[in-house]
């Protein structure tokens, strides 16, 4: 982990932290450490899974949607199958945690 991340961490609010923790469980391998869409899983994918830093990715999302996505998985939205639901396995609260998380990617 860069330092500069660790910092950040460190001087985040504990429910960022926490999003970043569940992120790196359950999202990084197939958005990537860094939210890229680059995760180890990525290359395997049809459709790759969405850059969480790009500007536009809010511009067609919102956070409810986000939200939706992450808990009932990409499917129950109109997006890719692929993205699978974390409702099961993650309480509400943890997904908003990871929701206020991917916000804070954009433009990273």
């Amino acid at each position: 982990m860069s330092s500069l991340l660790l910092a950040a961490l460190l001087a985040a609010p504990p429910a960022l932290a926490d999003g970043a923790s569940t992120f790196a469980s359950y999202c990084a391998t197939c958005h990537g450490a860094g939210g890229k869409g680059d995760g180890a899983a990525a290359a395997a994918l049809d459709p790759k899974p969405a850059n969480l830093t790009a500007a536009e990715f809010w511009t067609t999302r919102t956070v409810a949607g986000v939200t939706k996505v992450i808990k009932e998985g990409g499917a129950a939205s109109g997006k890719s199958a692929v993205m699978p639901a974390w409702g099961a396995s993650l309480s509400d609260a943890q997904i908003a945690e990871v929701v206020a998380y991917i916000q804070g990617l954009q433009g990273t």
